[in-house]
């Protein structure tokens, strides 16, 4: 790939919405992808996640036993953002090794790799930020608000809050689209095999830990009490981990998202998501998925390639690339000012507006 230049890529890609302009920018280096590196990243993370697994089955101590929660939600996390890497195909070279890996590197989570495919790489990356298609944080309007039900208007207070990102995560993400969704015919047996390998995996685990737990402790809630501390809280609180991740990644007041015939891939890709920089060795465990822009732009560039690509990027295009510090008080306050969406004016609201904007008879959100 060769350079372009940033006056031509600036001019040319918003107006048509391609994002050739933007590959082109991209070094050919970005793509390697050796077999060694990602074995060695799987090998690592797999080797911490079996070591927290034993920690937690030898310790009751609550303050270790919080302690190694914590640590597993986060290494856990670094094998799902290796089984994603996997998933898109950027991990190795081999499709088969891609799906074996990423298979495997998906069981602790409980997450079942060919209807993450589906639901990831198919639409989430092909629709990014479009009104109707992306269905990963798609926002509410405030009439759609309006029309809830008060039980539904309460969750969606809590999912959409900065505590409840997990919430949002566990019923419309990992239960609606991994676990019960229906997938179209194509993939249905796929996606069912995967769903198949998925509880054959915490069925035979929670067997294994259900005897350790009864050995251990010599009662029924003893045996549960192992299922739970050493297989379900962990993936829980991957969850909230993820949820936030994906939060961050797509919502916030700068970011818009588009009517359908609005939209384009540059609109989606380059303007609808953001780069934050994980400080405190926070990579170790992130693998660089914070870097997000460059990976929608395409998702064949490795993890640990994603800052290079993204110099690449913002050179070209400054204005454009959403580059911060990943902080939580910036994932906090965009909570509270992210809450419902005006597909007309192109612009996030509170509750608060919504509720003047309805009551001023001023906005809409017809499709277009």
């Amino acid at each position: 790939m060769t350079d372009a230049p940033a006056s031509d890529s600036d001019v040319d890609a918003p107006r048509t919405g391609s994002l050739k302009p933007v590959l082109d920018v991209i070094p050919d280096e970005a793509y390697d992808n050796p077999t060694w590196k990602g074995m060695a990243y799987f090998a690592r993370d797999m080797a911490i996640y079996l070591a927290v697994v034993v920690a937690l089955v030898l310790f009751d101590n609550p303050f270790a036993v919080l302690a190694l929660w914590l640590a597993a939600a986060l290494v856990v996390s670094a094998l799902f953002v290796v089984a994603h890497d996997a998933a898109h195909g950027a991990l190795f070279s081999s499709k088969r090794l891609n799906r074996v890996i990423g298979t495997i590197a998906m069981l602790p989570s409980w997450h079942v790799f060919e209807g993450w495919v589906l639901g990831h790489n198919r639409i989430h990356h092909a629709y990014t930020v479009r009104q109707g298609y992306d269905f990963v944080w798609h926002p509410y309007t405030a009439e759609e608000y309006a029309a809830m039900g008060r039980l539904r208007r309460f969750r969606h207070r809590i999912e959409w809050s900065w505590y409840g990102a997990g919430f949002y995560y566990l019923r419309e993400v990992w239960w609606n689209k991994m676990i019960v969704g229906k997938p179209p015919a194509r993939w249905a047996a796929t996606v069912r095999r995967d769903r198949i390998l998925v509880w054959t995996f915490v069925g035979l685990a929670s067997a294994a830990l259900a005897g350790i737990g009864w050995i251990r402790y010599g009662t029924v809630v003893g045996a549960a009490w192992m299922i739970l501390k050493v297989l379900v809280v962990p993936m829980v609180a991957f969850s909230f981990v993820i949820g936030s991740f994906v939060h961050v990644h797509h919502v916030q007041p700068g970011i818009r998202w588009w009517k359908r015939r609005e939209w384009t891939k540059f609109k989606g890709q380059m303007e609808g998501t953001t780069v934050l920089r994980a400080r405190w060795g926070l990579n170790f465990f992130f693998h660089w998925i914070m870097v997000h822009v460059p990976h929608h732009v395409d998702m064949r560039i490795p993890m640990y390639n994603l800052e290079l690509a993204t110099d690449a990027i913002k050179a070209a295009y400054p204005e454009t690339v959403h580059d911060e510090p990943l902080r939580f008080r910036d994932f906090m306050a965009n909570t509270r000012a992210c809450r419902l969406y005006d597909f007309d004016a192109g612009r996030w609201l509170t509750y608060r507006e919504a509720r003047e904007q309805l009551a001023s008879g001023t906005g809409g959100n017809a499709s277009a």
